[in-house]
């Protein structure tokens, strides 16, 4: 009767991190960029009691075997990078990446991180950076004297200065993208690392080489869908629930085998 005990207590597990990772999707509902996740799980090893085509006591083959589950446990919490909703900012540093791809960001390390969120800002020595100060790659520097700048949808950045009426090209937003996007580490602040082969991972010209392109002024809103996780933490709550149900019936039976006389 434990072993029904056990393999419960691995399924209340397992419910619990599928509330964990609804929980972090629901809170995430309004972060620009944000890509939802979600748990998946596969069963444990089986015990067996009997083997298939083994021979029983009257020396014939056994057609089907014995074999109980110890129960679940996780496998994996990928990210959906399904496009989210693109909302209108008004906000010219504002670029949301309409298909596949990734913004570059380098940090203080020196290493290159990539990112959805568009939300890029002008520091105080006129680079183009993330809300948290990281410069985008490649560096893309502004005059001090700009006025305006604008994006256009292959990156190409360009400037209006005080002292000139035309506008001054100063470099071009690169995009990122990786057949095997599950190999993206989530390291928070909207940045994702690669993990696996580097080579995976394609840089080229927005709207080039099925990369995307950028729309200036609109950034791209979580793909959250909070009815859809509505209804798997509804799941996952009946599902815990059926779980303990397990553990109290296995109790009452280990409870009743103790009164046998």
């Amino acid at each position: 009767m434990s072993r029904a005990l056990y393999t419960a207590a691995t399924g209340m597990h397992a419910q619990q991190l599928k509330i964990d990772v609804i929980a972090n999707n629901l809170a995430n509902v309004n972060t620009d960029g944000y890509k939802r996740s979600r748990a998946e799980f596969q069963d444990l090893v089986y015990q067996t009691l009997r083997t298939a085509g083994s021979v029983n006591t009257q020396t014939v083959d056994v057609p089907v075997g014995i074999q109980v589950g110890l129960g679940v446990r996780p496998a994996s919490t990928p990210k959906n990078f399904e496009q989210g909703d693109i909302k209108n900012t008004g906000n010219l540093l504002d670029v949301a990446i309409e298909g596949e791809g990734f913004l570059q960001v380098r940090l203080p390390s020196g290493e290159v991180v990539f990112t959805r969120n568009g939300a890029l800002k002008v520091d105080a020595e006129g680079r183009l950076v993330t809300n948290e100060g990281y410069e985008i790659e490649p560096p893309i520097i502004a005059p001090r004297d700009a006025t305006q700048m604008n994006i256009a949808r292959d990156g190409t950045v360009s400037v209006l200065t005080a002292n000139s009426e035309r506008e001054l090209e100063i470099g071009q937003i690169q995009l990122a993208n990786a057949v095997n996007k599950g190999a993206f580490e989530s390291l928070g602040q909207n940045l994702y690392r690669m993990t696996g082969d580097s080579r995976d991972v394609q840089v080229g010209v927005p709207g080039s080489e099925g990369l995307g392109t950028l729309a200036q002024g609109f950034l791209e809103a979580s793909n959250v869908r909070v009815v859809e996780e509505m209804i798997a933490m509804i799941t996952g709550q009946r599902a815990y629930e059926a779980n303990s149900r397990v553990i109290q019936t296995a109790d009452r039976m280990l409870e009743e085998t103790n009164r046998l006389r």
